[in-house]
């Protein structure tokens, strides 16, 4: 059995701007790579530019994008063309047979019907090697197109090198930024005289360009040609290295047999056996999810030394980095997934992620390509803190990451985009008041379980005055907690909670949620919740109440209905989102409280009603892997409840097999309702 044939690259991808089965796109990319390839059909929309009902294709783009809410950058399209030449999206778009169309983890293969022409890819981390394949003679050209943004080309009729570059971003910081891109040719394919340059639709003679809509035209002079491409955010230079050292002489079959081989190991990692097809299907198609992204975001010197691009200054700087990732959804999954089937991946990554404090001053919140703070807090928190009591960071690594949690945790930051908004005012009252923050409810839980975090980093490093400190800031989320309806609400500045209050209204004190699925975020003390309550057995009943209530809502702290809203109603599984990250540990309360049979009873229904590993497979958005593990780990039957400690809550095995690697998982051998992280390695 290949393990690729099991994926369905498009799982999710059949999702709109109003709703969303994923938000999701069948990225062609090595795992973790730096590019990926995915079909654009619909020029209208650049950030959801993908739908795979659609039967017209505008070309194959070279995408970095990690969500349609982040969108894009450093993007070029490629389409073969031949008789009337089109450089925008609804001049050039050509018929295509999706149902025909090889769309896999390591290969793409796709028929343009208006230029007859067959054009396959296979990457690699920095590039790809591309196959052209026109059915007829006559003037074909392969077209390198923009998106958004400056683009320039240059074609060096000499060494048959098309030199291309963009400033496209469309988030973020990106301080001097640049895509460029090195396109090398077989020698004497081109016709370098019949090759065209474009603005929009304007087409003229030449090899040199640039401009918002500017475009090149390459004359193909033989039918079947084959190309090799790579990029660099450093230099013209280093993306013909990063071609040559990645591709060299290699030809196309030798990199897709290379691609295929390193997918395999990958989604290997973690065997399953199961009698149910489907559920084959959707655990790998999700397997695939969980190791596109974050994207290597570094590249290597002649030395073989890795150097990056810093965003934060522009200038170059050693040492590996990663972006594409967005730490307040990933925090809950993705690393401690990691901890388990990616240990040196994961080791490189916190390196990366805290190297971040150096070059900018702070740690990141929401990376593509620069930090662009979409979601509030500092989840990663959460990320160094699971990284740290697992092993996965040296001291002098630690210590770094340390200094820069203390100072988003009392300091606030010159930009929004920055740190824990409304971090002095959570010093200065205990919460976060709703007189100064929007989603202070979430704000004030958030930077609780962030000062647990830094509790517990601070025990491993011996700072016993600041552990001390910070265990006592960690339950602050009481401060918040109505005892009158067992929700966390919105206090002013003077201590009075926000009189007007239902709990199915959406926003304005809470992130992507009401009272609902926000008031449990205590993962690092829900036996203090609990007593909240008056108990475990009330918490379990307050649980039981939020899946009986009807999955109603009000939209009033929003300017309208936002699509997580329109999920929860579609789903209906009460008042637990799962199509939602503030939902992910809801069901698996009742196993840290010890009903672990209750947890087992949900997390299976909405592991079989709400995810499959059809285009529209996913409850809501996929968010970088996130929710793509949070099935995996349903599936295996345990779930990092709180990512900071080294355990897992348990649930139900919902295969008849599983191996982690060559160690079989079973977590009916383990006594009690937690599963050790060292138990499991």
């Amino acid at each position: 059995m290949k393990y690729c044939d099991l994926v369905n690259t498009k799982q999710g991808s059949k999702s709109t701007h109003r709703y969303s089965n994923g938000n999701t796109l069948p990225l062609v990319q090595r795992p973790f790579g730096m590019t990926a390839f995915a079909p654009q059909t619909e020029e209208h929309s650049i950030r959801w530019y993908y739908h795979p009902d659609s039967r017209s294709l505008e070309g194959i783009r070279l995408t970095h994008q990690p969500s349609p809410w982040i969108a894009d950058y450093g993007a070029f399209i490629f389409i073969p063309q031949n008789d009337r030449m089109g450089g925008l999206g609804e001049e050039r778009w050509s018929g295509f047979r999706p149902e025909e169309a090889v769309l896999t983890p390591y290969y793409l293969k796709t028929r343009f019907l208006r230029s007859r022409c067959d054009f396959e890819l296979t990457p690699t981390e920095r590039g790809a090697s591309v196959l052209v394949s026109f059915s007829d003679e006559g003037e074909n050209y392969l077209s390198v197109l923009p998106v958004k943004g400056n683009y320039s080309y240059r074609f060096d009729e000499k060494n048959n090198v098309l030199y291309a570059s963009t400033d496209m971003h469309m988030s973020g910081e990106a301080v001097k930024f640049k895509t460029y891109l090195a396109v090398k040719f077989p020698e004497g394919s081109v016709d370098a005289e019949k090759t065209l340059i474009s603005s929009g639709n304007n087409f003229r003679s030449g090899s040199k360009t640039r401009g918002k809509s500017a475009g090149i035209h390459l004359c193909l002079k033989n039918k079947v040609t084959e190309l090799k491409l790579a990029i660099s955010y450093i230099s013209y230079n280093q993306a013909l290295f990063n071609l040559e050292s990645e591709l060299g002489n290699k030809d196309f079959s030798t990199v897709k047999a290379e691609a295929e081989e390193i997918w395999e190991s990958y989604l290997s990692r973690i065997e399953i056996e199961a009698a149910d097809e489907k559920q084959l299907r959707t655990f790998y198609s999700c397997m695939y999810r969980a190791f596109l992204y974050p994207h290597k975001c570094y590249e290597y010197d002649k030395k073989g030394n890795a150097v990056h691009y810093c965003p934060h200054d522009g200038k170059v700087y050693d040492g590996v980095r990663y972006t594409d990732n967005g730490f307040w959804d990933t925090y809950r999954t993705v690393y401690p997934f990691f901890a388990l089937v990616a240990k040196e991946e994961l080791r490189e990554m916190l390196t990366a992620f805290i190297c971040e404090y150096k070059e900018s001053g702070w740690l990141p919140r929401w990376l593509s390509i620069g930090e662009c703070g979409c979601m509030p807090s500092t989840l990663i928190d959460a990320v160094i803190a699971d990284g740290a009591v697992k092993g996965f960071i040296d001291e002098p690594t630690l210590r770094i990451a340390f200094e820069g949690m203390l100072k988003h945790s009392v300091s606030n930051p010159p930009e929004r985009r920055f740190g824990r908004n409304g971090a002095e005012s959570y010093c200065k009252y205990g919460y976060v008041p709703y007189d100064i923050e929007r989603e202070s409810v979430n704000l004030t839980l958030d930077a609780a379980y962030g000062d647990w975090c830094i509790a517990e980093i601070a025990n491993i490093l011996g700072e016993k005055k600041i552990e001390t400190e910070y265990r006592k800031r960690a339950l602050n989320y009481k401060n918040i907690f109505d005892a009158e309806t067992g929700f966390m609400r919105p206090k002013d500045k003077k201590g009075n909670f926000r009189p007007e209050f239902s709990p199915i209204m959406w926003g304005r004190d809470y992130t992507e949620g009401s009272a609902w699925q926000n008031s449990f975020a205590v993962p690092h003390d829900i036996e203090g919740l609990a007593e909240l309550y008056g108990g475990k057995d009330k918490l379990i009943a307050k649980i039981d109440e939020l899946f009986a209530t009807e999955p109603d809502y009000i939209i009033r702290g929003y300017d309208c209905e936002i699509h997580e809203i329109t999920e929860l109603a579609a789903i209906d599984f009460g008042q637990c989102a799962i199509s939602n990250q503030p939902s992910f540990h809801i069901p698996y309360i009742y196993s840290a409280l010890g009903c672990v049979e209750k947890s087992a009873y949900w997390v299976e229904r909405l592991c079989k009603e709400a995810f499959s590993f059809e285009d529209d497979g996913f409850p809501g958005d996929e968010d970088n892997g996130t929710t793509a593990i949070w099935y995996i780990f349903g599936v295996l039957g345990l779930y990092p409840f709180c990512p900071g400690r080294p355990e897992y809550v348990k649930g139900i095995k919902q295969v008849d097999k599983a191996f982690i690697g060559e160690k079989e998982l079973d977590v009916n051998k383990f006594e009690g309702n937690k599963i050790q992280y060292k138990d499991l390695i």
